[in-house]
C-alpha cells in the first residue's frame, strides 16, 4: 500500500511508567529512610534516563528506506545508553552522601524489570493487533 507507514511504538508510555512507580514508591518511603529513598530513586534514574535516550534515537527512523539509518542510531543509541549508565553509577556513588549501595541497584533493577515487561507488553500487544488485521 503506498504511503503506509508502520506507526512508532509507544515506547514513551514504558517511561512514564517507570516514572510513576519510581515516584509513588520514593516519596512515601523518605518518612520512613530518607537515605534510602535517594539512593532507590537515583539507581531508577540511572536506568530511566539511558533508556529514554535509546528508545528516542532507535525510534526516531521509519520506513524500508531508513534501515540503515535505524541500525546506525540503534547502535549509537545502545553505545550511549551504556556510557550513560557507567556516568551514572559513577555520579551517584561519587557524590550521593551517604548512599544506600544496595538500595541504588534496587531501584536500577526495579526500572530495568518495568522496562523489560514494558517492552515485552509492547510487542505482544502490536503483534496481536497485525495478526487482527
Amino acid at each position: 500500500m503506498p504511503g503506509a507507514e508502520i506507526a512508532r511504538p509507544p515506547v514513551h508510555r514504558i517511561t512514564l511508567a517507570q516514572l510513576a512507580v519510581l515516584l509513588a514508591v520514593c516519596l512515601p518511603l523518605t518518612a520512613y529512610d530518607q537515605v534510602i529513598a535517594w539512593s532507590l530513586a537515583a539507581g531508577g534514574v540511572i536506568a530511566i534516563v539511558p533508556q529514554a535516550y535509546f528508545a528516542q534515537l532507535a525510534f526516531r527512523w521509519r520506513g524500508a528506506k531508513s534501515a540503515r539509518a535505524m541500525a546506525r542510531s540503534s547502535y549509537a543509541g545502545e553505545i550511549g545508553k551504556f556510557l550513560l549508565s557507567v556516568a551514572g553509577f559513577a555520579l551517584v556513588f561519587a557524590t550521593l552522601r551517604p548512599v544506600s549501595g544496595p538500595s541504588v541497584f534496587a531501584g536500577y533493577v526495579a526500572m530495568l524489570t518495568i522496562q523489560i515487561i514494558g517492552s515485552w507488553l509492547l510487542l505482544s500487544r502490536s503483534q496481536s493487533v497485525q495478526r487482527q488485521t
